[in-house]
């Protein structure tokens, strides 16, 4: 039987995402970031396309790299500005039942003790359609702004998220038993005082003492995503994530990034399947071929290549600005994203070969074509490259996931390859199919109550 396909929208709340420059196409209304109608329209058309989430984006810090300058940025709003995405999530929650959310927060953004209440209000007001997408942060200006002279190394930013990790889980998965709230008004009891406990954490980077201040929500933890896939970002991804997003140029290197992980997860103790795999893809698609190139060829008159490289700038800590198109370029080892300076190193790309790939104004794969057309190379995808999904990047807004939803979907259906409904459930139970908790192979798990819980560590 063919696998299901997963699907995120991928989008930020912001202007300019992952494909830059198409802000000024004048279907485009993404310079209604800032209104909640904007997104409240949104989510119902994604809930109408039965997808499985909305994947918000975020940073915290700007794109300097390019020209070491923040002007082009700005000029063509290059995720800045960018608003806070947790926001938007009750509001859409409100005008749909099964689209789920997943938010990224940085983890070394937030306390945990605060952010842990944060989500487990979201999972209750969604009713257990939330997900955190976990990131460590690779923006020297993120960490100049809130006080610190340069962001830490690489592999110590993962060991701090692993025990960040670990505390959340004190709090979301132990402070609480299941049946601490009684809401007996009679007795006038609301929660049961012996079935509430302070967590205690002592450990290199957190100290806390207290008592978690959200009772138990559906999911309690919610559906952890991670984008990760250095080797230090796979030891991580084994030990917590359920969905990791990988950015892959072609099947062959998706395949290898995809085993990868999975053979990470069983060495942990968890199944290859307990992780759900998606790679970001862009989709222009008409009616026919021809409809579709033209639609294309509109859009590249309104991308910014030159925006999408200094994207790439931030990411590999690398100012393009100063090389010539054919130059070679030097790529070292820093604090940024390891996979992408590995893969431009290894593929020896140039600043031509780079603006070449981002005629867009992106770095996802593209896929140009009819729905029929668009609907085999998804498949491809999902047997050639071993993926569970996609994260759908938007081109031109709204107008990208409505081609995709009345062309696309309807193709995959018929083919057995998306599902018709919602199923029950949590985000985490539709996704997995056991349950809207943790499952008990899982490292989270481990943190529940048992007895001898609290003694910190």
């Amino acid at each position: 039987m063919p696998k299901e396909i997963l699907l995120n929208a991928f989008n930020m709340n912001c202007v300019g995402h992952i494909n830059h420059g198409l802000w000024t196409h004048p279907r485009d209304q993404s310079d209604r970031y800032h209104r909640l109608d904007y997104w409240t329209s949104m989510a119902a058309t994604l809930e109408r396309g039965l997808f499985d989430g909305l994947f918000l984006a975020d940073i915290v810090g700007v794109y300097d790299v390019y020209q070491r300058s923040v002007d082009l940025a700005l000029r063509e709003s290059i995720q800045l500005p960018v608003n806070d995405p947790l926001m938007l999530v009750s509001a859409m929650a409100a005008v749909t039942k099964g689209l789920g959310f997943g938010v990224t927060v940085n983890v070394h953004a937030e306390e945990p003790y605060i952010f842990a209440r944060r989500m487990s209000t979201l999972d209750h007001l969604t009713d257990g359609r939330i997900g955190w997408n976990i990131v460590t942060g690779y923006l020297d200006s993120a960490a100049r702004a809130v006080g610190r002279a340069v962001l830490g190394e690489h592999d110590t930013r993962y060991d701090r998220a692993d025990e960040c990790l670990d505390l959340l889980y004190r709090l979301w998965e132990a402070s609480w038993d299941d049946n601490a709230v009684l809401r007996d008004r009679q007795a006038r009891v609301y929660a049961d005082p012996g079935r509430v406990r302070k967590v205690l954490h002592m450990g290199t980077y957190y100290h806390a003492e207290g008592y978690h201040l959200s009772e138990p929500s559906r999911q309690r933890t919610p559906v952890l995503y991670q984008a990760g896939t250095s080797g230090r970002g796979r030891k991580f991804a084994s030990r917590h994530a359920e969905c990791v997003f990988i950015s892959s140029p072609d099947t062959t290197i998706a395949r290898a990034a995809s085993r990868a992980i999975r053979e990470g997860a069983v060495e942990a103790g968890r199944r290859g399947d307990d992780i759900r795999i998606f790679t970001g893809i862009t989709v222009v698609v008409d009616k026919t071929p021809k409809a579709a190139k033209d639609k294309y060829e509109d859009y590249l008159r309104y991308a910014s290549p030159e925006a999408g490289l200094a994207h790439f700038s931030a990411g590999t800590g690398i100012d393009f600005s100063q090389y010539e198109l054919d130059e070679p370029i030097v790529y070292g080892k820093g604090n940024f994203v390891q996979t992408s300076v590995d893969l431009a190193r290894e593929r020896g790309w140039t600043k031509r070969s780079i603006l070449s790939d981002m005629a867009l104004g992106g770095r996802y794969p593209l896929i140009v074509g009819d729905p029929h057309q668009v609907a085999d190379a998804l498949e491809a995808w999902i047997d050639e490259g071993e993926v569970d999904g996609f994260n759908l990047a938007r081109t031109v807004a709204p107008e990208s996931y409505e081609d995709f939803i009345d062309l696309v979907i309807p193709v995959l259906q018929e083919r057995g390859r998306y599902k018709t409904a919602y199923g029950e459930g949590s985000l985490r139970n539709r996704l997995f199919g056991e349950g809207n908790r943790l499952p008990a192979r899982h490292h989270g798990a481990g943190f529940r109550f048992d007895g001898t819980f609290g003694k910190g560590e």
